[in-house]
């Protein structure tokens, strides 16, 4: 029998569940791009640029990660966006004169080349993630996504900023929307409760006065992307080293978003697979170099969709790349996803990142702590250690940048932690027959 994760839907739905991965990830793939031209100070039409290239190049990754090109490609429903861990950097190496933009896309390609002889290594260390770790991960991913849900609903201005009651109900309407057609409807439709629950909270916002389509009116129809586009690469030693240090921060966060779908889709991960997804990353990254772009990893908002719909088939992710690759060519299209009110997005995202922690839960429900205590350490400070960056956004900024960028990423720590824990604690042996368990 074919397996979920291989299954091939029709077309009709098939374009709709991967326009539900799209919005879904469309805010966090825009806002890289976004802030480093702010921060270096593009201009509107450079600025347009960089995020129809960052489209396409996202779309092109999670073609290859979904489908797979021999040795690349995990295989799994995948959607792959521009990493946050690579914004400092970026804009340190953009910010150096002899270097701008050319030299991140340089410091990119390098990357990407040193992580492809890095992902089969890398790899063995699969044994490493065993339930306790991936269950940790997968809580403290969802956790640590919350506060990014919170911003949204309260206008994009961040968790900290008070929020204009009228956000609140339109992310509340947009919940009760999303509960109740997952409570009434059956089959298809209630797959699309998160698409339908946005499309409902931007008629409201429509209705409401709350939406501006000037840009969509204005925006050209058609518009062709062109490989490096800012200049040729420029390369350097220290940029490069940057770079690649995001490359691996990049592979341990992957190893960890992989290791999650594999238990939610049931279909296990082997030493090759996990080789194959990482590889993807690498050649992601050097995608991103040659189309203006950056180092691209799994997004975890979209292993949210898959937990919460059931639909495990790896062509819809496929398509929604197709879909994005349209959207960085049709400018109209582009404009009139980014015109979605953020608190819409953010009423979506709340139950969306709530359903990859109680994965996590669910994960960790599978673990005897009675007769493994020491693995109740495991959770604990992996999940304290995790959330320190999302309590106190500053707490590393005076270590080294090279270990700053390490730190600010609080999965990334968290996970580091889990593992080194439940290997001192638990030992290796133990770890090796927990991880080969066949998922449930």
């Amino acid at each position: 029998m074919t397996h979920p994760v291989d299954e091939i839907l029709p077309p009709g739905r098939l374009l709709v569940l991967a326009i539900q991965h799209v919005l879904t990830m469309y805010a966090g793939a825009v806002t890289v791009p976004l802030v480093i031209s702010s921060a270096i100070h593009l201009d509107a039409v450079q600025t347009a640029y960089l995020v129809s290239s960052d489209l396409v190049a996202c779309g092109l990754v999670t073609l290859v990660q979904c489908i797979g090109f021999g040795p690349v490609g995990v295989r799994l429903p995948v959607m792959m966006g521009v990493t946050f861990v690579s914004v400092g950097p970026s804009i340190a190496i953009a910010s150096n004169p002899a270097l701008g933009l050319p030299g991140v896309f340089g410091a990119t390609i390098v990357s990407g080349i040193l992580g492809v002889f890095i992902a089969p290594v890398f790899s063995r260390l699969r044994h490493l993630f065993a339930p306790v770790v991936t269950g940790t991960a997968m809580v403290l991913i969802g956790v640590s996504l919350m506060s990014a849900a919170v911003g949204f609903i309260a206008g994009g201005g961040g968790a900290a900023e008070p929020s204009d009651p009228l956000n609140v109900s339109l992310a509340l309407f947009v919940i009760v929307v999303i509960l109740s057609i997952t409570r009434l409807a059956r089959g298809f439709l209630a797959n699309t409760a998160v698409l339908l629950g946005i499309v409902a909270g931007f008629a409201v916002a429509y209705a409401a006065g709350r939406i501006d389509l000037t840009q969509v009116a204005s925006a050209g129809w058609f518009s062709l992307i062109s490989p490096l586009h800012f200049g040729l690469p420029r390369f350097d030693l220290l940029a490069a080293t940057s770079m690649t240090i995001v490359m691996l921060i990049t592979m341990v966060e992957s190893s960890g978003m992989l290791f999650a779908l594999s238990r939610i889709t049931e279909r296990p991960l082997s030493t090759s697979d996990l080789a194959r997804g990482l590889r993807a990353d690498a050649v992601g990254a050097l995608l991103g170099g040659f189309f203006n772009s950056l180092p691209y990893t799994s997004y975890s908002q979209n292993v949210a969709i898959v937990a919460m719909t059931g639909v495990r088939s790896r062509f819809v992710c496929a398509a929604a790349g197709a879909v994005l690759i349209l959207l960085g060519t049709l400018p109209k299209l582009s404009f009139l996803v980014t015109a979605i009110p953020q608190p819409v997005i953010g009423g979506a995202a709340l139950v969306m990142f709530g359903m990859v922690a109680a994965n996590g839960v669910q994960t960790l429900g599978q673990i005897d702590f009675k007769a493994e205590r020491k693995s109740l350490y495991v959770v604990a400070l992996g999940l304290s250690v995790g959330l320190i960056p999302a309590e106190n956004s500053r707490f590393f900024d005076r270590f080294p940048p090279i270990a700053a960028n390490f730190l600010h990423n609080g999965v990334t720590l968290g996970i580091v932690t889990a593992l080194t824990l439940n290997v001192l604690l638990n030992g290796a042996p133990r770890s090796i027959a927990l991880a080969e368990q066949p998922a449930e």
